[in-house]
């Protein structure tokens, strides 16, 4: 017979690493929070957008969540820098290059979950999966004696005033957290995405308790968190969101992992201080996409109301309503041909009269209206076509 099994030294250092949460102690807000989530992600991704839009909503989001997981471990390229190196555009000296590199190994990482979910290659989560994405953001970096890119740790670790589970036990926890999550579920369809979230949310906070490897873990931890995201069907841009909520709140972050591990190990706070910031950059991605929608609508409109008008002179004025809506400040009528080099062309050797009809006759049609400081694009116009409702 065998007796059982030796007690772990986490059970007696780590008592809140329990693999259990109780879904009931979610606050009714959080709840309505989750489903919130799963609309904004479907409308983020039910929006068709301009090709190169499309493409600059993904690098500017890529970049951001990119920024995010690397800054918070202490990366310096500020988020303009990160995005040009996304587009491969930032060259950095010798000196520097390893803030580069950290940013590649991210970028690179998140690409290949990418091309796993694209080609259906098996993407279960297990503990040689996640040692490989910790292998990824670690790959060719100089790093701490004893740190091995992608192998456990076997010496103790800390972050701040955190001391990571016992290393005799993190193969072990992190066998156990991917067994636990894997299995995790609940008997409703309709809860299929929120319980994607909160794996994901739990997944990463379960990485930062172990700290299973000797460097890397908070980037490991959110590339964990990108992975579960996107196969809950959450669309691209919006799957790099909470990475950069965690860095922008980055003191509230840490606040709310701390009181994790102490009594009464409140993993719900930390759930609910996730699932709102998901939502509040939901809600800023969307009016992103809202104001490219509402140009789009502009510029139909614009030349829908010269449709039936082909001359020089009409086609200098849509040009001149078009240039103008790029600016976001008045603009002087003696300055009007300076907005664009294709207004510059088209009013050469063209007198202040011509200017002043061609302002006269955009104003009558509605498409700019004069304000203090000069003239603006009557882009507001197209509010019209919004449907009516109470404002509070």
């Amino acid at each position: 017979m065998t007796g059982p099994a030796p007690a772990r030294q986490y059970a007696e250092t780590h008592p809140w690493i329990t693999f259990q949460v109780d879904l009931t102690k979610l606050s009714h807000k959080t709840w309505l929070l989750l489903g919130e989530a799963e609309s904004k992600c479907q409308h983020v991704a039910g929006v068709p957008l301009r090709p190169a839009v499309a493409r600059r909503l993904h690098e500017i989001y890529l970049s951001k969540g990119i920024h995010g997981t690397a800054s918070i471990e202490g990366n310096t390229l500020s988020e303009d820098e990160v995005l040009q190196r996304v587009t491969g555009e930032l060259k950095l000296p010798p000196s520097r290059e390893y803030l580069g590199r950290e940013i590649d190994n991210i970028l690179a990482a998140c690409n290949n979950i990418l091309s796993d979910v694209a080609n259906r290659r098996p993407m279960e989560l297990t503990p040689a999966r996640i040692s490989t994405f910790n292998g990824q953001v670690l790959s060719g970096l100089d790093l701490e004696d004893g740190v091995a890119p992608g192998e456990i740790r076997q010496h103790q670790v800390g972050v701040l005033n955190y001391r990571g589970a016992p290393a005799e036990d993190c193969e072990f926890l992190l066998d156990r957290m991917c067994t636990w999550l894997n299995q995790l579920r609940i008997d409703d369809d309709a809860m299929t995405f929120p319980l994607a979230i909160l794996k994901a949310i739990l997944a990463h906070l379960y990485i930062a308790w172990i700290h299973p490897f000797g460097d890397g873990n908070g980037r490991t931890a959110r590339l964990i968190e990108f992975q579960l995201l996107i196969q809950a069907g959450v669309p691209v841009p919006a799957a790099h969101l909470l990475s950069d909520f965690y860095n922008k709140t980055r003191d509230a972050y840490y606040r709310e992992l701390a009181r994790t591990s102490r009594p009464p190990f409140p993993v719900e706070r930390f759930i609910d201080y996730a699932v709102q910031g998901f939502v509040d950059e939901l809600r800023e991605q969307l009016e992103d996409i809202r104001r490219e929608q509402m140009r789009v609508t502009w510029e139909n409109f614009v030349h829908e109301s010269f449709r039936d008008a082909d001359t020089p002179a009409k086609r200098r004025q849509k040009c001149l309503v078009l240039d103008l809506s790029e600016k976001g400040t008045p603009i002087p009528a003696s300055k009007l041909p300076e907005v664009s080099g294709r207004l510059a062309v088209m009013y050469a050797g063209k007198g202040s009269k011509t200017i002043s009809r061609d302002v006269n006759e955009l104003v009558k049609m509605k498409l700019l209206r004069r304000v203090r400081g000069g003239l603006l694009a009557n882009t507001d116009v197209i509010r019209a076509f919004l449907p009516l409702r109470a404002e509070n």
